[in-house]
């Protein structure tokens, strides 16, 4: 990261700390580390091992009168293995610490106080570093890193739409409760030394900066800190934990999660308590989430994870509803349905031709059972909900724009990714050359983007590489289910013959399901190298990336097997005496109650099943980490001859929680969730519901584990909730075709309307209609006659009626599109608010907005490819408006204190600016902008 101090000196293009000069030191320290001279040992670089000393440190670790534990580093020392060690090995240790007291050097000549304490055992000992950043260097970095501190409070406009209706139709609202402490909102703008006396709060050193942004400014120095040589990348809190130099680095929570056994004082609760009352616990499941409180203390990022993963939950209400209520319909109509009937009372009329070579011929009437489980899914019903889920599909993305944008502007996040957000700083290590950034005119770390597509295109080889493999596995499970079915339908229990296709389904799914979790962790671990590789210039665009080129393979992963059952098997079998094979292998056919009801069960064990393992993964495994980590950690301390009565201080105790893993794994078990629920919703009604009390277990569970379970993560903003947006509306548009296929080509409802026009209204002889003839040279092999599903002749050519039916089916795929497209509104964006409108370019909009353009016909596809391929505005306009933009806002915040907000009286201090104290030295030399010593 770049950027200029007020004195113009230019930073760096790493944007390091570099070593100072003991004089320089000693210039720093004369106002980065006050408290140095009240006796305190925050100053202190010398480690120490005396845990008398660690104990009353102990307790006041960010109380208001000690100083405050920013940060904590740390690394186990294991005595035994470095005996045990030879020459390599002793050299890796060697190096190990040679570039771990590198780093702490680095972080002091940064400004940070270092304290280093200590648990010495007999074989070995654990080492914690606390850091602190003392009010110059955090006044630096928040100039630096663009925070957006606050300029006037404003009433909390938190609403749901939910409470709106309840109380506009007068009944109680049982989802809403009072939250103590609520976050207030504010007018905030960008952070800037110059106007410290602008922001509210700024006559208070100690609390002006909240704990979350304190935990953002250390975790931005660690991460661009070097401990080598940059170029080779060595540089980086993040390189370092990869290369087990420190076994871990977080910011401590906000004391315990559970309350004083005296019982909850509301007033007195901290962050992490109000969080575990009011969100984490198992009794709040009907109760609204407080995000403010998320956001305020675990960051943006988080925060629109949860506020998605609710916002989806609550609209499942209504689709489980509806798809309950189909199901049901079906199980009445099971019951009353003429052609099921006549197939179960037909006997021995219907003889079935061989499912293999091998195979002996099979009565219809033995499939009775697996027809009637066919009827609970394949019925009028069904398309309704299908048309009723493509609605709901789209609805639900168009009022989740206008929520994310309306949380994005409240939390005052809207224009982070196009102005605020900083290059990572492993690119800022690794970019060959600085360049003008066309937005804010800085010099920033730069790599050319001819050489980036030249990876990426590399990296997408990769991609179809694995997406081969995929495939190459579905091809195995099909012919383990062919081969399986033929081996099964050869015994000698006619039952078990007859459910032979279906026994053959059920293994083939448990397979695939290990195919996919074995697969799914090659491939991340995969992507993760070809995405560091291909360079992105900051973390939102890193990880949409990855994002992108896990969620293909995961695609394909998951649904390939759905797909196939879907939409091919079945399709390519032939008929008696010209049967179609596959490696020799003849292809599979739909079993007697068709491919709707295998691909039902095929869902049900990929969706319900993955949904099953997660859970007990999220309950057992952590619990069995966090047991066996605080195991070893009291063993050692038992043999350091530490007693239990002691006392636990706070970076101990956080750090025999697990570490934080982040939300990527989160995002893709809902977004594929998501399309098990709407792209195979006509086969499985169902899937709403599973998806419902899944999500009401997923939101409690996943609360807990970060307010209880995880240590702290770093806050980190978001403008939204990434990439994921799109592939989500990517996944939507995909269900309409999905389901419109599946209707026409998959269910009986088109062959049962089409008889009902032109046969039979009642559907009586329905059976017989679908069933043609075995060709007479077939028959006259084996002695005696057969019947299989298809509409064909008795030469085995396809009949008039199946090109009737294939006219009708096409244009049912039409009209269900054409009805599922005009049927979704797009909704505009949340009204911005006066004091983002002031800072508009004349004329403008915000460069985030966007024109939401809604289809209208399938005829239109062509044009929303090209809309697609062709902006809508060119990209160098879009940069000026972007430039226009920032350039207002930065007008605004020198001049917030004398215009005040939407024309109205500064009500700010207007007293003068107080002295300042001696200037640290920084980044190439040079002297940062002045900062206040209040």
């Amino acid at each position: 990261m770049t950027s200029e101090a007020s004195s113009g000196s230019r930073r760096p293009r790493s944007g390091m700390l570099r070593r100072q000069s003991p004089e320089e030191d000693s210039t720093v320290l004369i106002d980065v580390a006050p408290e140095a001279e009240k006796g305190h040992t925050y100053g202190s670089t010398a480690p120490t091992s005396e845990l008398s000393g660690h104990r009353e440190a102990a307790g006041r670790v960010g109380s208001p009168s000690k100083p405050r534990v920013d940060f904590v580093l740390v690394w186990e020392e294991d005595l035994r293995l470095g005996r045990q060690q030879g020459g390599a090995g002793r050299d890796e240790t060697d190096t190990r610490g040679a570039w771990r007291e590198t780093f702490l050097d680095n972080l002091r000549a940064a400004g940070l106080h270092v304290d280093q304490r200590a648990i010495q055992g007999e074989n070995g000992a654990v080492q914690y570093v606390l850091l602190r950043a003392p009010w110059a260097v955090l006044c630096y970095y928040a100039e630096d890193l663009r925070l957006k501190l606050p300029l006037q409070e404003l009433p909390n406009q938190a609403s749901n739409w939910s409470a709106g209706l309840l109380a506009w139709l007068g009944l109680p609202n049982i989802l809403l409760e009072d939250v103590p402490d609520v976050p207030p909102e504010y007018y905030s703008c960008p952070f800037k030394v110059s106007k410290l006396s602008r922001f509210l709060g700024s006559d208070d050193q100690e609390n002006f900066f909240t704990s979350t942004e304190r935990h953002q400014i250390l975790f931005a120095i660690l991460a661009k800190t070097p401990y080598g040589h940059e170029k080779k990348g060595l540089c980086g809190i993040d390189q370092l934990l990869a290369e087990g130099v420190f076994s871990a680095a977080f910011p401590l929570h906000d004391g315990p999660f559970r309350t004083p056994p005296e019982g909850p004082q509301a007033p007195g609760l901290t962050q992490r308590q109000v969080l575990f009352r009011y969100w984490a616990r198992w009794s709040q499941w009907n109760k609204y989430q407080p995000l403010d409180h998320v956001r305020r203390y675990f960051g943006e990022k988080v925060a629109f994870y949860f506020a998605w993963l609710g916002f989806y939950t609550g609209w499942l209400l209504p689709a489980a509803a509806v798809g309950t209520l189909v199901f049901l319909a079906g199980c009445f109509l099971v019951f009353s349905d003429i052609p099921t009937q006549e197939l179960c009372s037909s006997t021995d009329h219907f003889e079935m031709c061989p499912l293999c070579l091998d195979c002996p011929f099979w009565l219809l009437s033995s499939a009775c059972t697996l027809v009637q489980a066919g009827r609970l899914f394949d019925h009028g019903g069904t398309v309704f909900f299908s048309v009723f889920m493509a609605l709901w599909a789209v609805l639900l993305l168009e009022y989740w724009k206008r929520q994310s944008a309306t949380l994005a502007y409240r939390w005052g996040c809207s224009d982070y990714e196009d102005i605020e957000e900083r290059p990572r700083p492993q690119f800022a290590a690794s970019a060959p050359t600085t360049a003008p950034n066309p937005v804010t005119g800085e010099d920033e770390p730069y790599f050319p983007e001819r050489s980036r597509v030249r990876r990426v295109l590399a990296g997408s080889t990769v991609v179809v590489m694995m997406v081969a493999v995929v495939v190459v596995c579905l091809v195995s499970i099909i012919l383990y289910r062919a081969i399986t079915a033929t081996l099964v339908s050869r015994s000698n229990n006619t039952l078990l013959a007859a459910w032979a296709s279906r026994v053959a389904s059920f293994t083939g799914s448990v397979v695939n399901l290990v195919f996919i979790l074995v697969l799914s962790k090659i491939y991340v671990a995969l992507a993760h190298i070809l995405t560091r590789w291909e360079m992105h210039r900051t973390q939102t665009k890193f990880e949409d990336a990855f994002t992108l080129k896990v969620f293909i393979f995961q695609f394909v992963n998951f649904y390939a097997s759905p797909i196939y059952i879907a939409f091919f098997k079945g399709r390519f079998v032939g008929y008696p005496g010209n049967y179609h094979t596959l490696f020799g292998v003849r292809n599979e056919e739909c079993a007697a109650g068709g491919c709707l009801i295998e691909l039902a069960q095929e869902l049900l064990v990929i969706m319900v099943g993955k949904q099953i393992i997660n859970n007990v993964q999220e309950i057992l495994v952590p619990k069995l980490q966090r047991w066996w980590q605080k195991f070893r950690l009291c063993s050692k301390k038992r043999k350091a001859g530490v007693s239990e009565a002691v006392g636990q201080a706070p970076w101990e105790a956080n750090y025999e929680l697990l570490p934080c893993e982040g939300l990527f794994d989160e995002y893709l078990e809902m977004v594929l969730q998501f399309g098990f629920v709407t792209i195979f919703v006509a086969a499985c009604p169902l899937a709403p519901l599973f998806a419902l009390l899944n999500n009401w277990v997923e939101i409690r569970l996943d609360a807990r584990k970060f307010v209880c379970e995880h240590r702290r993560p770093v806050a980190e903003r978001a403008q939204d909730i990434g990439i994921w947006s799109h592939i989500l509306a990517g996944i939507a548009h995909l269900a309409v075709v999905s389901n419109a296929f599946l209707l026409a080509f998959s269910s009986d409802f088109l062959p049962r309307a089409y008889y009902r026009w032109t046969r039979a209204p009642d559907l009586r002889g329905f059976v017989n209609f679908t069933l043609a003839r075995a060709p007479p040279a077939f028959a006259s092999a084996h002695n005696r006659t057969c019947r299989y599903q298809a509409f064909r002749e008795d030469d085995g050519q396809y009949s008039p009626t199946y090109w009737n039916l294939l006219a009708i089916r096409l244009a049912f795929v039409i009209v269900f599109e054409l009805s599922s497209h005009l049927g979704s509104r797009c909704a505009p964006l949340a009204p911005l608010r006066p004091l983002q409108a002031s800072v508009l370019p004349r004329g403008g909009r915000p460069p985030t907005a966007r024109t939401m353009s809604c289809p209208q016909h399938v005829v239109f596809s062509i044009g929303r490819i090209l809309d697609l391929l062709v902006p809508d505005i060119p990209e160098s306009v879009e940069v000026k408006v972007k430039r226009e933009y920032y350039a207002a806002k930065q007008a605004l915040a020198e001049n917030e204190a004398l215009s005040g907000t939407n024309g109205a009286k500064d009500n700010y201090s207007q007293s003068s600016e107080r002295s300042l104290g001696p200037q640290p030295t920084l980044p190439g030399g040079g002297q940062a902008s002045r900062v206040p010593s209040l």
